[in-house]
């Protein structure tokens, strides 16, 4: 039970971080992709190259409380963003071709690489990122 509670509030705190760190980089996506009409491709990644550093500090301080290196960290979690983004972006090409063209589609392929990002990023940065020793 307490195993289950402590999944449950670290889920909590990896969902609070995710919603912060996605609002920055999807008001970036959004900007770029439906306001400027930048290839979805190019404003996905600006929105994580703004959203990332975010999520780090974030993740490492208040969702897993990790308190080895920082340097150590900081490699693995880039590694880890670089892995999901490039399934975000396979995805992202997937539901783009599937829902076609217009801001509004284009937007719901967003989502949905973002959604991809963000379960395999929970999944490394809990097994292997910020594991305890």
């Amino acid at each position: 039970m307490a195993e289950s509670r402590a999944l449950t509030a670290l889920v909590a705190r990896f969902g609070l971080v995710g919603v912060a760190s996605t609002a920055v980089g999807f008001a970036v996506i959004a900007g770029l992709d439906a306001g400027l009409h930048v290839a979805p491709g190019l404003a996905n990644l600006a929105g994580y190259l703004v959203g990332v550093p975010l999520g780090f500090l974030l993740n490492r301080s208040f969702v897993f409380r990790h308190e080895g290196a920082i340097s150590a960290s900081a490699v693995k979690y880039l590694c880890v963003v670089a892995v999901a983004f490039c399934l975000n972006q396979l995805v992202l090409r997937i539901a783009g071709d599937l829902l076609g063209a217009g801001a509004a589609l284009h937007l719901a392929a967003q989502l949905c690489g973002m959604a991809t990002y963000t379960v395999a990023t929970f999944l490394a940065s809990r097994s292997w990122v910020f594991r305890k020793s």
